[in-house]
């Protein structure tokens, strides 16, 4: 269940055969777009806690990241909060204007910049913690603590894959 078969369809017109791919996952069973109907659906009950305070769904990304393991390289955040090198650099120099994050040369290493959250980054943070915590346990009483950890290992095993 949730595949079709594969069909040959002969073009009368041009005279080629379009091959449908043998076992294609429908799109109710396609990883990728449960991944992002998750996505949504968990984001639901966060997005009104981050436009309260102005603040966009990367910006949080950020500062969360920040929170955890700053300060770091700006690709280890690019590459960790899932955004493109170039729109990092501009969302940063943002954060950097109103004071939430940090950026200095690496003195070690020139060609690398480090980045931080300021005591402004991290009061966002922290303000919000109690609903953000709140949001997070009501998932994992529904879901279960177990299910819940299998879930986040087995994404974390796919992320690991090499194409």
């Amino acid at each position: 269940m949730g595949y079709i078969d594969c069909i040959n369809i002969t073009m009368n017109d041009k005279d080629k055969k379009l091959n449908v791919l043998l076992n294609q996952r429908t799109i109710s069973r396609s990883l990728p777009i449960s991944l992002l109907r998750t996505r949504e659906h968990v984001m639901v009950p966060i997005r009104p806690i981050l436009s309260k305070i102005g603040i966009s769904e990367q910006k949080w990304r950020i500062l969360r990241v920040l929170g955890e393991d700053g300060p770091i390289e700006q690709s280890t955040i690019a590459r960790k909060v899932c955004l493109l090198l170039p729109s990092l650099t501009r969302i940063l120099h943002k954060m950097e204007q109103d004071g939430q994050i940090i950026r200095w040369q690496d003195k070690t290493d020139r060609r690398r910049t480090l980045v931080n959250n300021t005591e402004i980054g991290n009061d966002i943070i922290n303000s919000q913690l109690p609903a953000t915590t709140k949001i997070y346990k009501t998932l994992e009483k529904k879901l279960g603590t177990r299910k819940l950890e299998k879930l986040l290992d087995l994404l974390e095993e796919i992320q690991n894959i090499k194409f």
